[in-house]
């Protein structure tokens, strides 16, 4: 039998950032991953520390990014490929009151790192932006596709992972270990965005779960280098390709794209969209959402041995190494959990 620290169920953003930690601190692991949640793979892989909608601070922006863009680019020196694409984000303006509640926002001490205070200009005659936009500082898009791909087959070549399904059923839970098929393990942590759902030990958490669609366009004429959030996103990726997401639905839960998504998503680009496009592709996945906004991090309530790690949302870019530290400080070090991100909330 192979002893381990850790067996770790899932691979997105989520575990990636806690297998850097373990590796970090010389820790014995094995990831077990069967592909079936597609979050992390079909995001759009911004980061921007503020909400676009309202004009306000993500929870705890500064913090995230202190950590996490150190994290991507350590794993860009390590894998040997870019994934970390700095970007200028412009919030298109479609209101003189959305404009003034930009400069209002842009004068609050924990905004004013982010939003410039400079009106930008539209001059892209395949933009209908007559009021301008207004920048976001300190953004950029991870490339999460390549970043997933790529650390997955670093694992492999490891011998850390294993593309198959984890068996709950053959779990055997101790005291003082745990023991699954030819592994004995210390802990096990569960990373497994909304498939947790299916999962005896955590399945209770209150994860809602929202699907995400995302088109892909080729607009030859567009020609920018920078991200537009109107009524959707447009994220420029080279040789004339867009991102353009993204959609919410709380009631489907499959990872199938639909015609009504891309439909939704087509009439909102045109909105503001000028010239021709195609889509050339389409993706969904289920973002693993929590009702109060917050990750679900921290130790099962009777199994000290199990750990959960979810909850990243709409935003696990910035959020996946922040949370992943924690955690691995709590059940390394006995730290204690904020209470807004500790799974005892719920408990």
């Amino acid at each position: 039998m192979k002893e381990l620290d850790y067996i770790i169920v899932g691979c997105g953003l989520a575990s990636i950032a806690f297998c850097e930690a373990l590796q970090k601190n010389n820790k014995r692991f094995l990831v077990f991953d069967d592909g079936s949640q597609k979050s992390s793979r079909v995001a759009a892989g911004l980061y921007n520390p503020v909400i676009l909608k309202r004009f306000s601070e993500v929870w705890k922006a500064k913090e995230q990014l202190n950590i996490a863009m150190p994290f991507y680019t350590a794993i860009e020196n390590k894998l040997g490929v870019t994934i970390d694409y700095k970007l200028r984000i412009l919030r298109r303006f479609t209101s003189i009151e959305e404009q003034n509640k930009w400069f209002t926002a842009s004068d609050k001490p924990s905004l004013e790192t982010f939003l410039s205070t400079q009106l930008v200009k539209n001059n892209n005659e395949n933009i209908d932006a007559t009021l301008g936009f207004g920048e976001l500082l300190h953004a950029g898009r991870i490339d999460t596709e390549t970043l997933i791909h790529t650390y997955q087959n670093y694992l492999v070549n490891k011998h850390c992972l294993q593309h198959e399904t984890f068996k709950y059923n053959d779990l055997e839970v101790n005291s003082d270990h745990v023991i699954y098929k030819d592994f004995k393990a210390k802990q096990v942590v569960f990373a497994e965005g909304f498939g947790v759902k299916r999962n005896p030990f955590f399945n209770d958490i209150p994860l809602t779960g929202s699907k995400g669609e995302l088109i892909t366009i080729k607009a030859k004429d567009l020609k920018i280098n920078y991200a537009i959030k109107s009524s959707v996103f447009i994220i420029p990726l080279g040789g004339d390709l867009y991102n353009v997401g993204a959609t919410y639905n709380n009631e489907d839960k499959t990872n199938t794209p639909t015609h009504k998504a891309k439909e939704e998503l087509i009439v909102k680009l045109k909105s503001f969209l000028i010239c021709d496009f195609e889509i050339v592709n389409h993706v969904a996945g289920i973002r693993p959402t929590v009702k109060d906004r917050r990750p679900i991090v921290g130790r099962h309530a009777e199994h000290s041995r199990l750990y959960i790690l979810n909850g990243l949302g709409t935003r696990g870019v910035m959020i996946a190494p922040y949370v992943s530290r924690k955690l691995y400080n709590c059940i390394e070090h006995n730290d204690v959990l904020d209470a807004e991100i500790d799974v005892r909330r719920f408990q």
